[in-house]
Order: structure tokens, then C-alpha cells, then sequence
């Protein structure tokens, strides 16, 4: 359970070390008495409460034997685990390629009915065209210093789109007028881009959404990218790390920061104006493209 630069995780983080801190002084047990009784070092006890060492999920049910509170383990235990998994770095995520990691996400896209996605940078991965994606693994890839399946890692990703025409899934989706003008890719992949999201924007379970560029916004400012499944689970992407959040508490926190974006956002023929205007700058495409959507 290595640290990371979420305060989400560190603060569950924290919050499993005071329950068991709590659990010592309700028992009336000194850190020396726990440790003794524990057969630990002294100094164990102190680094587990004062969140410098892990515990065991083995640690955490002698702790409770010894605090007499042996009903209370497995719940603690279940909490480790969900600290756990709260936090994953990119290289254990993708230590076996970018095509496996694309794959562990896709239950979660499956089962999901209701889905509510912001972005600051970049066109959410359902809204993707292949040349998009291919522009992002390709940098992903080398950046990382990972194995090349960039190939496999992009089909897999284009597969995952066929909830957006099967099943009863619906979408919301928010993006920053920046991202419109990113350029990733290059000028041609940026177009057919761009052209994709006109043609996406007219399917009757999502909607799109741009938060305009303004030049004095008092209002929400940008923040970082992030999904929310189903009301149930938040999952945010950082720089070092891929972020799960599943408290009640906090997803309501990007609940609410997606509705105060939301209501910044242009949708319909102002947002297709926006998307038009970006195309504009990017100039003539040397052929016509045209972007088909897969029943």
C-alpha cells in the first residue's frame, strides 16, 4: 500500500490507521502493551498508526484479537483492501503491456448503465477514433518505456465502443473547448477527430457538452479528467497513477463539480459551432474523410 500523491488514498489511508488506533485506546492498551501482546516490536505498532507502515491483513487480525475486538477484523480487513485497491500505479497497471490494462477496464464498461465523463485534455476514450487512440498509445508507449503492443492495446479500446450502440447504456460527456484545439495527432488525425464527435454527438443516449473558453472564468475552473460509473465507482487518471473511488462521499463530491461544469457548457448547435470553428483552424483536409458509425 505505497503512498501516492491522491489525497483520496491518503486519506483512507489515514482513516484505517485511526480505526485501529481507536481500537488500542478503546482496549485501554499502550503501543508497547499491543506490541507485547502481539509478539512485535514497539516500534511496528507506532508505524502502522502513524501511517509510515502498512499492515497485513494477517496484522490487522491479531491487532483485533488483542484489542479483544475480533468481530470488527474481517471489516477492517475488507477496508485494507479497498485502500489497496484505490491507488495503481501505471507501471503495475500496464507490466504487461497497454493491451492488458486497456482489458482489465472493460467489465467495468460492460456493466455499467449510466455513464458521466469530464475532460480537460484530451476526447474520452469511448468517443475516440482509432488514429486518436494509436496518436495517445503510441506516446503512452514510448514515454513509459513499455512493450509495443500498440496495435492490439487500439483494438481492443475501438472494440469497447460497441456500448455506445448496444444495450441500454447512457452517456454524458463534458469536455473543455481545449480540448478541441489540442492538435494530438497532427492536423489530420485532429480532424477526423473532431468530424467523429459531430457524428457521435447525435446518438440519442449520449450527451455532449463543451465548457467554452472564456477569458475571465469565475466559475468552475478545469480540473483533472474523470468517469463516474453508475453513480456507484469514480475513476480519475493522473500522471503517475490510476485513481478508483468508490465512498459514497466522495463521489458525490465529482458529482456535484461535474453538474456546476456542466452548467458552463454549451450542448446541441453551440457545442457542434464550437467543434465546427476547431475544424476551421486546422484548415482543408488534403481528402475527404468521413466518419462512419458501426451499428
Amino acid at each position: 500500500m505505497p503512498a501516492s500523491p491522491s489525497s483520496s488514498a491518503e486519506a483512507a489511508r489515514k482513516a484505517l490507521a485511526a480505526r485501529l488506533r481507536d481500537l488500542r485506546l478503546d482496549a485501554e492498551l499502550t503501543v508497547r502493551e499491543l506490541a507485547d501482546r502481539a509478539n512485535w516490536s514497539h516500534s511496528k505498532v507506532s508505524r502502522i498508526e502513524n501511517v509510515r507502515t502498512a499492515p497485513s491483513p494477517d496484522d490487522i487480525r491479531a491487532w483485533a484479537r488483542v484489542c479483544g475486538a475480533d468481530g470488527q477484523a474481517e471489516d477492517l480487513v475488507a477496508a485494507l483492501r479497498t485502500v489497496e485497491g484505490m491507488w495503481i500505479e501505471w507501471r503495475r497497471m500496464e507490466r504487461r503491456g497497454l493491451r492488458k490494462a486497456q482489458e482489465s477496464v472493460r467489465p467495468l464498461y460492460e456493466r455499467t448503465r449510466a455513464f458521466r465523463a469530464y475532460d480537460s485534455w484530451l476526447v474520452p476514450g469511448l468517443l475516440q477514433t482509432m488514429g486518436y487512440t494509436a496518436a495517445i498509445l503510441h506516446a503512452t508507449r514510448k514515454r513509459r518505456g513499455l512493450v509495443d503492443d500498440v496495435d492490439a492495446a487500439v483494438a481492443e479500446r475501438m472494440d469497447r465502443q460497441h456500448v455506445l450502440y448496444e444495450g441500454r447504456h447512457t452517456f454524458a460527456f463534458l469536455l473543455e473547448e481545449a480540448v478541441l484545439r489540442a492538435g494530438i495527432g497532427g492536423r489530420e488525425v485532429m480532424r477526423e477527430q473532431l468530424r467523429h464527435l459531430l457524428t457521435v454527438g447525435f446518438l440519442p443516449n449520449v450527451s455532449l457538452g463543451i465548457v467554452p473558453m472564456q477569458p475571465a472564468r469565475e466559475a468552475m475552473r478545469p480540473v483533472e479528467g474523470f468517469w463516474i460509473f453508475d453513480n456507484a465507482q469514480v475513476a480519475v487518471e493522473l500522471v503517475s497513477g490510476y485513481l478508483t473511488i468508490s465512498q459514497p462521499q466522495e463521489i458525490e463530491m465529482y458529482a456535484q463539480v461535474f453538474r456546476e461544469l456542466g452548467n458552463l457548457a454549451v450542448y446541441g448547435e453551440k457545442a457542434r459551432a464550437l467543434i465546427h470553428e476547431a475544424i476551421a483552424v486546422l484548415g482543408e483536409s488534403r481528402a475527404p474523410t468521413c466518419t462512419k458509425l458501426e451499428p
